[in-house]
């Protein structure tokens, strides 16, 4: 019986060393951007997708203080989708706008994201809709600059 205990609990232990590493800002993980894009267009909103790493602290600032706040604004709280793709994740799995099985780091590497966080906003064909937001801009117009981003890509929507 010790045996058994020490090997499940070994076991357990594995896993969690394997499981990626998640911190209390990460957004749901992108897995199909072709059914996440169709569902944000058929709430009339773009795909939201921020491009992030485990170690950018300025990703946890722009997902922490102005994408999670997204949710619970009534103008977008049944609208928007907004998904994470880590630039850093070689064995994260992810089917692209086409339907085509990849890994998110090749997903960001064929969007050309070289620095994070990148804020980027599809409609369901995977066409950018909006200029997406590159950095961590000033605290000061970040929430006005994706007001307007979510704003042009809605309308370009329709």
């Amino acid at each position: 019986m010790g045996r058994l205990f020490a090997g499940l609990w070994g076991g357990l232990i594995l896993a969690w060393q394997a499981a990626p590493a998640l911190s209390a800002t990460d957004l749901p993980a992108a897995e199909n951007l072709q059914a996440e894009a169709r569902q944000a267009a058929h709430n009339g909103a773009p795909l939201i997708v921020i491009y992030s790493r485990k170690d950018c602290k300025y990703c946890e600032t722009v997902k922490r203080d102005y994408l999670q706040p997204l949710s619970q604004n009534p103008r977008y709280r049944d609208k928007i989708v907004i998904r994470q793709v880590n630039q850093d994740g070689e064995t994260q799995s992810l089917s692209d706008f086409k339907g085509a099985a990849t890994t998110h780091a090749r997903f960001a590497a064929s969007e050309k994201i070289k620095l994070v966080p990148v804020v980027a906003f599809y409609g369901p064909d995977g066409r950018k809709l909006a200029d997406p937001i590159i950095g961590a801009r000033l605290p000061d117009f970040y929430s006005s600059n994706l007001d307007d981003a979510i704003e042009q890509s809605s309308k370009a929507l329709k």
